[in-house]
């Protein structure tokens, strides 16, 4: 397969609104030893795409945040942390993967996924594409579900414990109410009433529209409150957490963070961290017909911007997806 030698990169040129991205000439990565270069077939713009682009930090985070990814403007400014394509080039050390294969790749901090090719190590979080999933379902199977993942082990979630899932609509709202059911919890979700009927046919036992119910106000009533979207803090929700409860601040700011533990309950908030096992885990869910990508809108590459914007519109549900021209 002949590999051109330069391709179309999204390239994010200041912090601001969807106007800062623009289609760029980049390139093509030179794949190392043990990377594999994957032709890109769908991305995915979500929202920590979205909050970096915009420099839109959690409270009191944003110097942090600065340092973290550039002072002045994004230090990578080929953004996307998940892809779905076709192995097209591999280093001579590579074992897992062939040319041809077809495969879910999770960059994820190291991003440069909005882009035609994307060269990336086998040791990273890669999986080979489950034939019952499109390619812009695959792409959007990482994000939200390994974010998800990381905070129910966080929280050690058991059989039988109830969970509210705020934001359940999401990315990673709708893997949060999806894998909580999978590892036997009752979830009660809560978001806006046009999604009910999503949350609920993903597994939910329960629904809450937010605009019409306090869901804090109801006294040790859950062992685990899991908010995707920063809509609460900690100290709000301990009259509804049960003793012993946990509550995941999944885009909490630094309050979260340095809360301290209070009767028995306590905050887990901060970065989700990235394991090759939790994207085979899920590949293998979805194979099985036991995990649904929920997808809101694909757009093609070249309206890439407007997908940024549309995630900023803070109405999506689950993953927007970028298909890359062919």
């Amino acid at each position: 397969m002949t590999v051109p030698t330069t391709m179309k990169a999204a390239i994010v040129t200041a912090y601001g609104g969807p106007e800062v991205v623009e289609i760029q000439s980049r390139p093509v990565p030179i794949p190392r030893d043990d990377e594999i270069l994957i032709k890109t077939i769908a991305t995915t713009v979500n929202s920590g795409d979205a909050r970096m682009r915009a420099l839109d930090a959690p409270q009191g985070m944003k110097t942090l945040m600065r340092l973290a990814i550039g002072i002045i403007r994004p230090r990578q400014p080929i953004f996307g942390t998940e892809i779905a394509g076709t192995v097209v080039a591999a280093g001579p050390g590579v074992s897992r993967f062939a040319i041809g294969d077809e495969v879910i790749a999770f960059p994820g901090v190291g991003l440069r996924c909005h882009a035609e090719y994307v060269a990336v190590s086998e040791r990273k979080p890669i999986a080979k594409r489950p034939e019952n999933l499109s390619f812009e379902e695959a792409a959007g199977l990482c994000f939200g579900g390994t974010t998800a993942l990381h905070f129910l082990r966080k929280a050690n979630l058991k059989a039988g414990e109830h969970i509210l899932v705020i934001g359940a609509s999401g990315a990673v709202g709708s893997a949060m109410v999806q894998l909580a059911k999978h590892f036997s919890a009752k979830v009660t979700a809560v978001a806006s009433a046009a999604n009910a009927n999503l949350a609920l046919s993903l597994g939910a036992d329960a629904f809450i529209d937010y605009a019409i119910t306090d869901y804090t106000s109801t006294a040790s009533a859950y062992d685990v409150i899991a908010d995707t979207v920063g809509a609460t803090r900690f100290q709000r929700c301990l009259k509804a957490l049960k003793p012993g409860g946990r509550y995941l601040g999944i885009a909490g700011g630094v309050g979260d963070m340095l809360a301290r533990p209070k009767d028995g309950k306590r905050p887990i908030a901060g970065m989700a961290t990235e394991h090759p096992e939790d994207v085979a885990f899920l590949a293998d869910l979805a194979a099985k017909g036991q995990y649904r990508v929920v997808i809101d809108q694909t757009f093609d590459f070249d309206d890439i911007a407007q997908a940024h914007a549309r995630v900023d519109s803070k109405h999506k549900r689950g993953s927007v997806v970028v298909r890359m021209p062919q």
